[in-house]
């Protein structure tokens, strides 16, 4: 059901079993699919919503990136399927360097929090209440944050990591970590979501050993990575190399 005072651009692309809420605005290039349910006073432009997804009120979904180097370039946001953005969350489409902002399947943006431009989020990520993740930065599968939480530009978040609330992320978080504080560091591993996860012991084990090599050993960072080269472990092989490949460096305890 659309609203009849909902305003939608004649490009946008809306499909089957969409709700569109009073004041709603779609604008230009955009595409809504099944199931997804727009409430009123959104603002939508230049995206692709997938299947499934609910947005809630005034939220702002496509606008210009807050980015000085943005010259009118056609750019897009993706939001993948069964993703709840909370109301007055902001989403700004990418710039040239990526082309496109992409939020992952599954995901929950609590009120407020902000997205900025070519930021990529991936499936099952929660961002809390009044969060801002500057731009390009990248988020692995089931990352948690916390409210009030600002992460710095180019920063990477890895998979299944959990950040806590008010923490000011400058450094790459390595992955099932948790991190805390300003600027944030380390304050041990997500246990509770490799949990969740239903990992099993042996595999959260030879996480906490990787931990405890890289962290709390007397080794240099360099050797430790050698040292951990010797694990068949895939987790311990994921951390290993998103320490190899970070560019900010990355959080310590």
């Amino acid at each position: 059901m659309i609203h009849q005072t909902a305003i939608i651009d004649k490009s946008a692309v809306i499909e089957n079993n969409v709700e569109i809420g009073p004041y709603a605005v779609i604008g230009p290039e955009t595409i809504i699919k099944s199931g997804t349910k727009i409430h009123g006073q959104s603002v939508i432009e230049y995206a692709e919503i997938g299947a499934n997804c609910e947005i809630f009120n005034f939220s702002s979904i496509g606008k210009r990136p807050q980015d000085l180097k943005y010259n009118g370039e056609k750019t897009k946001v993706i939001v993948g399927d069964g993703t709840t953005v909370r109301e007055c969350v902001t989403l700004n489409r990418g710039t040239a360097a990526a082309g496109q902002t992409i939020i992952g399947k599954n995901c929950l943006l609590m009120a407020c929090a902000h997205i900025a431009h070519d930021c990529v989020l991936g499936d099952n990520v929660i961002v809390g209440y009044g969060t801002g993740i500057a731009g390009h930065v990248e988020v692995g599968d089931n990352a948690i944050f916390s409210g009030n939480i600002g992460i710095h530009q180019f920063c990477k978040i890895g998979h299944s990591s959990m950040i806590s609330g008010g923490a000011m992320v400058t450094m790459d978080i390595i992955p099932f970590a948790m991190a805390q504080g300003d600027r944030a560091v380390l304050a041990g591993l997500n246990l509770v979501g490799m949990k969740r996860k239903q990992m099993k012991l042996s595999e959260i084990e030879e996480i906490k050993n990787a931990y405890r090599v890289l962290f709390m050993s007397k080794l240099t960072l360099a050797d430790a990575l050698i040292k951990l080269e010797e694990s068949q472990s895939v987790h311990v092989k994921e951390i290993t190399m998103f320490i190899k490949a970070s560019q900010r460096g990355i959080a310590r305890p």
